[in-house]
């Protein structure tokens, strides 16, 4: 075959392979996606209520989310982030919820899948591509090793630390990102003044205490955002950052004192994983 008619026959190929694959999302484009999801009539008013403290849109912008990413949420239950990520990467990605373990002796363990289940069962149009896996606690495999573009995970670091497991839960998610993967977390900020509990049961934790812990497992602080950041929050209540909403675990207590708080002060990071 002539060399123009190969020339050509590549060019036609490539055109072809192109024009099935998705071309990839701006962040404007992104933006608005993340916009129209918001507004979807998935969202509960409770839910839409809590985006003055959350800011979704901005929190998933700053971690770098596109429509065509593998991403992978830790303990996602009872479901608030997945019901805008999971339809963001529906049909150009791949949404993974990384659950807790089932533990038959744990009345919450089981009521909590159970309650994500049904929600998941309660939009198949939505969350039909949703990939549901157990997040081990040993420092084991989630997923396939280098299979997610990026994991995010919400107010659970503390937790981890609580059951000393966040040494191997690191482990595990630093395996399951690629090479120049990210990890986008979320925490209730700590008093610096104030030494970390290693346990974290106020369920504050430090910036520094999460840096070190998160570099620990080999991932490189990327970048810092104050977007979920709280000055009314004073750190220092009888029952911890549950204290506040939406807990309010002192009941009727100096209810609208804490109303007037909102939600925690948070940390919002963006940390990678080394690209070699």
């Amino acid at each position: 075959m002539p060399v123009k008619s190969l020339k050509a026959l590549a060019i036609a190929l490539a055109v072809l392979v192109l024009a099935g694959c998705p071309a990839p999302s701006t962040r404007q484009g992104t933006s608005d996606d993340l916009n129209r999801i918001l507004g979807g009539d998935q969202r509960s008013s409770e839910d839409r209520a809590r985006d003055a403290y959350r800011h979704p849109r901005e929190t998933l912008l700053f971690f770098g989310i596109r429509p065509e990413m593998n991403v992978m949420e830790v303990w996602p239950e009872p479901g608030w982030y997945t019901e805008i990520i999971a339809p963001l990467v529906r049909e150009h990605g791949h949404y993974t919820a990384a659950v807790i373990a089932a533990d038959p002796s744990s009345s919450y363990a089981t009521k909590r899948l159970k309650a994500y289940q049904d929600f998941l069962a309660s939009r198949p149009d939505l969350y039909d591509k949703v990939e549901v896996v157990t997040l081990p606690g040993d420092g084991s495999d989630a997923v396939p090793a280098g299979s997610q573009d990026m994991v995010v995970t919400f107010r659970n670091l503390h937790n981890w630390m609580s059951a000393g497991d966040a040494p191997n839960v690191l482990a595990t998610l630093y395996k399951a990102l690629k090479p120049g993967g990210i990890l986008g977390i979320v925490e209730h900020r700590g008093n610096p003044a104030v030494p970390q509990d290693p346990k974290a049961k106020s369920g504050y934790v430090n910036e520094d205490v999460a840096i070190r812990l998160i570099e620990g497992a080999g991932f490189r602080l990327a970048a810092k955002s104050e977007v979920n950041a709280n000055p009314k929050d004073t750190k220092d209540y009888e029952q911890g950052v549950w204290t506040l909403p939406p807990v309010y675990r002192l009941g009727d207590k100096d209810h609208d004192k804490y109303a007037a708080i909102g939600e925690s002060d948070r940390f919002t990071m963006r940390f990678v994983k080394p690209p070699h």
